[in-house]
């Protein structure tokens, strides 16, 4: 596949958009706007003041009101007006009353449902800021629990899953504005350009969550096994056997105050990679927490080997990385929203802390799951920990043959 060049052809684009507006009439309610006596192009002159008026002409063309250009240029947000129009598409817009009467869902619901996705309508219920994808989605919203599934439930997985693709389109955003704006680029440089790179990420990125949302979702189905006691008693998709690790950074709260906020960034980030990297079936990266990141699995064995791996890694890295450490703990959990819950997850976590730098700890009962082929234990004493009720038997794994070291950083 042959990818456009966005850059060169972001403005080319533009003009002939322009020019067509203006062979057909287009820009005569934009002409006949005063764009200097209303106060839009102060304090610009040149190639500034030129590249904003073909901005404001070409939004004024395409239905964009005066008083949405002046409320944008006072804040600074003129740019972003055609990537916005280009993401909410044409066509009508709706209030979310109206919604709401159309798709035959109750209002207050309705709203609730969109801030939990993380994009709340806003105080006025009458304001027409919603567009036919709004309505569509309250229309399968509808369907959903027609079909019987809990409210609860529904508005639960909605948090989730509007975390989960905020997160996504952050580092969507991120990668757009790093790497298609210029000095000296004018204001519609930029917005021309974040209109086409939209226009052409878009389908792709959609594209790119169905993938991964099927290929995971089948992944974890295949993994969910359903037995005769779970069809008898009806309790299915409760409380399951689950063995959790939390791995994270040591001493990077001190870090953070050693170097700049954009190096830290740099470095979550590749931490962020080096799990991803050692994560394979069965194995789940659930969540990175900061500094930490969460994983489980419902086999002991293929966890403790990523947890070691990633320890490895990072020690791999040098000096320069920081070093881990992981705590391992094993037993019921409840599986919600993608998250997990329980004592033993709070085990795992509170093994974490204690752990010393380059090094796994495990739980008993992870240590007889695993058995010993391949790994060799060395008790690390029995301790009280903080929010667990009985004292706890830990013990450091290594690979069987693994140095009392690890990558020459000292086993006290």
């Amino acid at each position: 596949m042959r990818y456009p060049d966005i850059r060169s052809t972001a403005t080319r684009g533009a003009d002939e958009r322009t020019t067509a507006l203006r062979q057909n009439g287009g820009v005569a309610g934009g002409a006949d706007i005063d764009f200097a006596a209303e106060g839009l192009l102060d304090d610009l002159d040149g190639e500034a003041r030129a590249a904003r008026l073909g901005l404001l002409e070409q939004l004024s063309a395409e239905g964009v009101t005066l008083q949405e250009l002046r409320d944008a240029v006072a804040s600074g947000h003129l740019t972003l007006l055609p990537v916005e129009r280009a993401i909410a598409g044409d066509g009508p817009r709706y209030s979310a009353r109206e919604i709401a009467g159309i798709a035959g869902v109750d209002l207050e619901l309705l709203a609730t449902f969109r801030a939990a996705l993380g994009i709340p309508y806003g105080d006025d219920f009458d304001d027409k800021v919603a567009n036919e994808a709004d309505l569509e989605t309250a229309r399968r919203m509808k369907a959903i629990l027609d079909a019987g599934f809990p409210v609860e439930e529904l508005l639960r997985n909605a948090r989730t899953v509007g975390m989960a693709t905020a997160r996504v389109a952050e580092a969507n955003r991120e990668l757009v504005v790093r790497n298609l704006t210029s000095p000296g680029d004018t204001e519609r440089d930029i917005a021309d350009r974040l209109v086409q790179t939209t226009e052409f990420l878009l389908p792709l990125g959609t594209e790119f969550l169905v993938y991964a949302f099927q290929a995971n979702l089948l992944e974890q189905v295949k993994r969910d096994v359903i037995g005769a006691a779970d069809l008898a008693s009806g309790e299915i998709g409760g409380v399951v056997e689950r063995t959790v690790c939390f791995a994270d950074l040591v001493e990077f709260t001190s870090l953070g105050e050693e170097i700049a906020t954009e190096e830290l960034g740099v470095v979550v980030g590749h931490f962020e990679e080096l799990a991803t990297s050692v994560v394979a079936a069965p194995v789940r990266l659930v969540k990175t927490i900061g500094d930490a990141v969460m994983l489980v699995s419902p086999e002991a064995e293929p966890l403790v080997a990523a947890a070691l791996d990633l320890v490895a890694a990072a020690a791999a890295e040098g000096d320069q990385f920081p070093v881990l450490r992981a705590g391992i703990a094993t037993g019921p959990t409840l599986p919600q929203a993608g998250d997990y819950y329980g004592r033993s997850v709070n085990l795992a976590s509170r093994v974490t802390g204690i752990a010393r730098p380059g090094s796994v700890l495990v739980d008993t009962p992870t240590r007889d799951a695993v058995g010993e082929a391949g790994f060799t234990y060395s008790f690390a004493g029995e301790r009280r920990l903080k929010g667990i009720d009985s004292r706890q038997k830990l013990f450091r794994v290594r690979r069987e043959g693994e140095r009392r070291e690890v990558l020459g950083r000292a086993d006290e």
